[in-house]
């Protein structure tokens, strides 16, 4: 699970890197490390292809990968607050979605006239696919320096085009993480949505709370 950083331990001084496809077997390592479910190829290669290093990034310490964040742009859902198209993990040790999951037929579409949750046409939002901190480095800064380098890039570019139609950042978390939810409910005034049902298969529980935090 995501852990609160302790009084006890100093943050380290992490710096981040791109994902390319030289490095891509590192983060493969480190969700492999952090989560219940195995990505499919797909998934690393969508990493590789977007080139977003400030969305999709490592974080170094000494020069070594300590951990990851993976997030993208995507329209709004046409059906309410439902998951992504291939959705993803996002923990630092247990899943909060999973590509392995269960997507009920009519939850997904594309941005339509106006959206079920009242966004007008072409809006966006920023979804955190996964994030993770091998084990030896939670606690100590690492996945809360991961997550304010994305938040801080959105807020410092919210006008410009790639980001002037994103209303939100949005993500998922399995209910019996309660580390993750306070480390975004408290650490960044995240929102706790609704429960989702049977979101996952082959974990327990199955279900998952939706967290989301606006942008405008």
């Amino acid at each position: 699970k995501i852990a609160i950083m302790s009084s006890k331990h100093k943050p380290l001084p992490v710096s981040f890197g791109g994902i390319t496809k030289d490095n891509v077997e590192q983060l493969r390592m480190i969700n492999t490390s952090c989560f219940p479910v195995q990505y499919n190829d797909a998934f690393y290669r969508e990493a590789v292809d977007r080139r977003d290093d400030e969305l999709c990034k490592f974080a170094y310490w000494n020069g070594f990968v300590v951990g990851a964040i993976c997030a993208r742009i995507e329209p709004m859902p046409t059906h309410g607050e439902t998951a992504p198209a291939n959705a993803n993990a996002n923990a630092n040790a247990n899943a909060n979605g999973s590509d392995d999951k269960t997507k009920k037929e009519g939850e997904e579409g594309s941005a339509a006239s106006s959206t079920s949750n009242g966004k007008p046409e072409g809006r966006k939002r920023l979804y955190v696919m996964t994030l993770a901190v091998l084990a030896a480095y939670r606690g100590r800064g690492v996945g809360k320096a991961l997550v304010k380098s994305v938040l801080d890039h959105v807020e410092e570019n919210i006008d410009t085009p790639k980001f002037r139609d994103v209303d939100e950042v949005l993500l998922h978390v399995q209910t019996s993480n309660d580390g993750a939810m306070r480390f975004y409910v408290d650490g960044f005034g995240f929102d706790k949505g609704p429960m989702v049902e049977n979101y996952y298969r082959r974990i327990d529980p199955p279900h998952c709370y939706v967290l989301s935090k606006k942008l405008r």
